[in-house]
């Protein structure tokens, strides 16, 4: 009967120490990168902190600034389309006013401008404010500054200032209302597509696209534009007065630059935010009470943005096909 050898067995696979060798760089290779990864993630999470101290501190000395019992300019600023679900809402436009007029500080506001417009009945209650706090604080005036453009909802709101400050290159106006659309049934017609659509009311298909126009509906909807319109017209007559240059065309949706603006009655003068803070408001310093998203608003709202984006990768892939 024969007996193995330990030492004849190594001799037979000559290998085994190499193999050893790579079992223990993989390993260590391993041990290499998590150590890596963690330090990466470390390093990653204090920068994070500090930004976040930083710009807690950053915030906080703005507001020390003013806390001296220093008289300032308040700021609201207007940017983009008003609408209820975005950042130029009535609710949040009306906030930032609010906090300005009632802040023991503020001499005067600014409201700077650059919006196209949007929602008439945002703009509406936007205006409706600025007239209830006007009367609040009749010692405090508001002023406009359009940057550069303040047209149809947007001048609904400037209309209800004390004064409107333009550069001469601004694009003002628009004083109209519209509803738009598309009509789709001779294109509907050509691909052989059948519209079905079953409705209780007579009307619940109102200007449906993709039904024939209705001529009853089509004037029902000239009728709200029109008394829309009026609405429009009449604010704007309240809050300019006799500084309107009336014309046939004023009333009629065309823009305007800021020099000709200033010419017709649309606004007063030439200015920006700085030069009425010096100038009219006569307080350098200014604070603004614009509405911002804090750092866990914007933290959250970019976490959700780059979560979306992972989903939609992982769904889709990269060509946009189903995996």
């Amino acid at each position: 009967m024969e007996t193995s050898d330990p030492k004849n067995t190594n001799h037979q696979n000559p290998s085994w120490e190499r193999d050893l060798l790579e079992k223990i760089a993989m390993t260590f290779l391993k041990e290499q990168r998590a150590k890596r990864r963690w330090g990466i993630f470390f390093k990653l999470a204090m920068l994070a902190y500090f930004i976040i101290i930083l710009a807690v501190f950053m915030e906080f000395g703005a507001s020390e600034k003013f806390s001296d019992g220093k008289r300032y300019t308040a700021l609201v600023n207007l940017n983009g389309v008003i609408e209820a679900a975005g950042n130029s809402s009535a609710e949040k436009i009306n906030e930032a006013l609010q906090s300005a007029f009632e802040d023991k500080g503020t001499v005067g506001v600014v409201l700077r401008i650059n919006s196209p417009g949007g929602s008439p009945v945002q703009s509406g209650i936007v205006y409706d404010e600025i007239l209830r706090l006007r009367k609040k604080h009749p010692d405090i005036p508001l002023y406009v500054v359009v940057e550069d453009l303040c047209a149809s909802g947007g001048y609904y709101i400037a209309s209800a200032a004390d004064r409107i400050f333009v550069d001469k290159a601004s694009i003002i106006g628009s004083i109209g209302v519209l509803i738009d659309g598309f009509g789709f049934t001779n294109a509907m017609e050509k691909l052989g597509v059948e519209r079905r659509l079953l409705t209780a009311g007579t009307n619940k298909g109102f200007l449906d696209p993709f039904s024939p126009q209705d001529e009853g509906q089509k004037e029902h909807a000239r009728k709200l534009l029109d008394e829309i319109h009026q609405q429009f017209i009449s604010v704007v007559r309240q809050g300019r007065g006799d500084r309107l240059k009336e014309s046939p065309e004023l009333f009629s949706g065309l823009l305007w630059t800021g020099a000709q603006s200033i010419r017709i009655g649309l606004a007063d003068d030439f200015g920006t935010v700085n030069s009425v803070a010096r100038d009219q408001i006569k307080a350098d310093d200014i604070k603004d009470f614009s509405v911002k998203e804090n750092l866990a608003e914007r933290f959250a709202k970019r976490l959700g943005s780059e979560a979306g984006k992972t989903f939609s990768s992982h769904l889709f892939g990269k060509t946009g096909e189903m995996r």
